[in-house]
């Protein structure tokens, strides 16, 4: 009987090991493949959404600020033309 329980003691350390080399190796594989990833976006020239973002603020404040001088460009011709 004590064998046995030193061969099923045995069989849960290995199943135990064998467990920790599969999370050890499924977490290496996550790293390659988010390394992957990341290498194969930076070639493509790609931009963050944080990046993306910021340069539509950016137009997006251009574009009101076009509507601002247009408007002011009217009013001055107006007064222009009047004059």
């Amino acid at each position: 009987m004590q064998n046995r329980n030193k061969f099923l003691d045995d069989l849960a350390q290995l199943m135990t090991n064998a467990m920790g080399v599969a999370q050890g190796a499924r977490e290496e594989a996550e790293t390659a493949f988010r390394s992957m990833i990341d290498r194969w976006l930076a070639e493509r020239d790609f931009v963050t959404r944080e990046e993306f973002d910021a340069v539509r603020a950016m137009a997006q404040k251009a574009r009101e600020e076009n509507e601002v001088l247009k408007a002011r460009l009217a009013a001055l011709e107006e007064a222009a033309g009047k004059g």
